[in-house]
């Protein structure tokens, strides 16, 4: 009986010390100990968002600013649409300023003769303190409301290309930012400066250049 119960715990005892041999054995990367972010797999990793340069172009063609929100670039927002409430701003005051010189252009045109009335749009749009003699007599006032209406009309002019400028570099800008949403920008970079020779066969002599290259 004391010989079957020592043979038992000899077996046990080299059943054992074979088990923990062949795990040393393994290496120390396939023991499933713990999980990391190297260790997930490939395609993990891969199902990363990116935006669709069609879709983020169309959504900024459709509203002004969508197209940055689609490529959640929200920083971008507050430059987009302060350009177009500037735009804005420029094209209202501008329109107003021309539409108040058209208007005393035309009807100092059309009364033969001055008016005192300050109501008139000629006498109102006359800087305090001045009046149409101090600006020159009618001939040279007239001249000047003409010039001013031509000036703010280009300012007007100006400003509603402005607008369209800063809808189109919109678009553009919301283009190019989902195409390069995953460019690699990794500092990476390595500048290689080296002199060589170069063989002209057909001349048969050598040249001495630099060549440099760019590695990223």
């Amino acid at each position: 009986m004391k010989s079957r119960l020592l043979t038992i715990l000899l077996l046990l005892c080299c059943g054992f010390t074979v088990v923990r041999a062949d795990d040393a054995d393994l290496p120390k990367d396939s023991l499933p100990l713990t999980l990391s972010a190297d260790s997930l797999p490939a395609t993990d990793t891969m199902n990363l968002w990116v935006p669709n340069p069609s879709r983020a172009t169309w959504l900024a063609v459709i509203v002004p600013g969508l197209g940055q929100i689609y490529n959640r670039s929200y920083w971008k927002l507050p430059i987009v649409y302060g350009a177009f409430m500037g735009c804005a701003y420029a094209i209202s005051w501008n329109a107003s300023m021309y539409n108040d010189y058209k208007e005393a252009y035309r009807d100092i045109l059309l009364d033969e003769t001055l008016s005192d009335d300050p109501t008139r749009s000629y006498n109102a749009i006359l800087p305090p303190g001045y009046t149409i003699e101090s600006m020159g007599g009618r001939s040279q006032y007239t001249s000047t409301l003409n010039s001013r209406q031509n000036r703010y009309r280009r300012y007007r002019d100006i400003s509603i290309a402005a607008t369209v400028a800063v809808y189109v570099l919109s678009i553009i800008d919301a283009y190019v930012d989902a195409q390069l949403f995953d460019f690699d920008i990794s500092p990476n970079l390595s500048l290689n400066v080296q002199p060589q020779l170069n063989y002209d066969p057909w001349r048969d002599n050598r040249s001495a250049e630099l060549k440099l290259a760019l590695n990223f």
